[in-house]
């Protein structure tokens, strides 16, 4: 008698492990061809930049040679005898913009607060309008305002803090006391004026950060029994912090590369004094546009050197701005 074997007990498969799944899809001609010249877009920023610094290079090289290391720590300009450097007037465009950032950051984050937590709607459209017409201005017209119209109203303002300040603020003090040549043209006006330039980027800049503040931590805020003010001070400046600190980087690199508008209102100097209200400035855009036309082969070669020196700090501030906001959770938030 035979018996029938025993059936196999039923093994279960092994569950699979949940995996996102890639959505792909394919892609057509025009897709390629849209993806190409965006890809071309992109590397064409690298390009032009490295061809930017190959030529200040190249035409700088001159000088350069010439002079060496002591193109940093020269404060003379005088190419004819091969004693030129740029140690009188970096100081005085890192202040201008310094003293710009003073009167913008202020007024560039209270705008862009209100703009996107406070104004209305039915005014807020033309609020980020009128703020990107503002962007827009000529740097010339920004420069004749402020030669014609704010630099006589801000000499009582510059005297008076010369007179009191002075004493024990060594930057305030002015060494001569005549109204008409000693409180014009200076740092301190200067960088009023660029201030009104840079308004603009850290303003729009900052409203876009400040709008993406994410809505739910909002809610949460207000659901905790917090005033608007409470919810702005915990929530949508926390979020921004990175982002603010970028567009602030970045209006100081705009400012440190101002030109006309600097040329127009201070009086070229070589000598760094320090005393930001006291007549008399420079920098190092200013000084390239107000000596290229009279400036022979070498002279030039000079001014080249100059530019690819601004050219790599305002490189240098830029990418670090963009760090800062990659790091950040505004910018994660945006990347995202």
């Amino acid at each position: 008698m035979t018996t029938a074997p025993l059936p196999q007990p039923v093994t279960a498969p092994p569950p699979e492990t949940d995996r996102p799944r890639r959505i792909t899809a394919p892609l057509t001609r025009g897709d390629r061809i849209f993806r190409t010249g965006l890809q071309l877009a992109g590397y064409s920023v690298f390009l032009i930049m490295g061809l930017i610094a190959f030529f200040l290079l190249l035409r700088g090289t001159d000088a350069l040679r010439a002079t060496g290391w002591r193109f940093l720590t020269e404060t003379r300009w005088s190419p004819a005898a091969h004693t030129f450097g740029i140690a009188a007037v970096l100081p005085d465009g890192i202040l201008i913009a310094v003293v710009a950032l003073l009167f913008a950051v202020p007024i560039s984050l209270a705008a862009a607060l209100f703009i996107s937590e406070y104004a209305p709607v039915r005014i807020r459209r033309a609020l980020v309008t009128m703020v990107d017409l503002m962007a827009a201005v000529p740097s010339i017209i920004y420069g004749m305002w402020g030669f014609f119209v704010l630099q006589p109203k801000a000499i009582g303002l510059i005297r008076w803090a010369a007179l009191h300040l002075g004493g024990f603020l060594p930057f305030f003090k002015v060494t001569t006391g005549d109204i008409g040549t000693s409180y014009t043209s200076s740092t301190f006006i200067a960088g009023m004026v660029v201030s009104l330039m840079i308004i603009p980027i850290i303003t729009a800049l900052s409203r876009e950060v400040f709008s993406q503040a994410p809505q739910g931590e909002r809610e949460g805020a207000y659901a905790l029994g917090s005033s608007r003010w409470g919810m702005v001070r915990s929530v949508v400046l926390p979020f921004g912090r990175g982002g603010v600190i970028g567009a602030v980087m970045l209006g100081f690199g705009r400012a440190m590369g101002e030109t006309i508008a600097v040329a127009l209102i201070i009086s070229p100097t070589f000598k760094f004094t320090g005393h930001v209200l006291e007549a008399g400035a420079n920098s190092i855009s200013a000084l390239i546009a107000l000596r290229f036309s009279e400036s022979d082969s070498f002279s030039i070669s000079g001014l080249m050197a100059a530019g690819l020196v601004l050219f790599g700090i305002t490189l240098v501030v830029n990418v670090l701005a963009g760090l800062l906001v990659s790091r950040s959770r505004s910018g994660a938030a945006t990347a995202e």
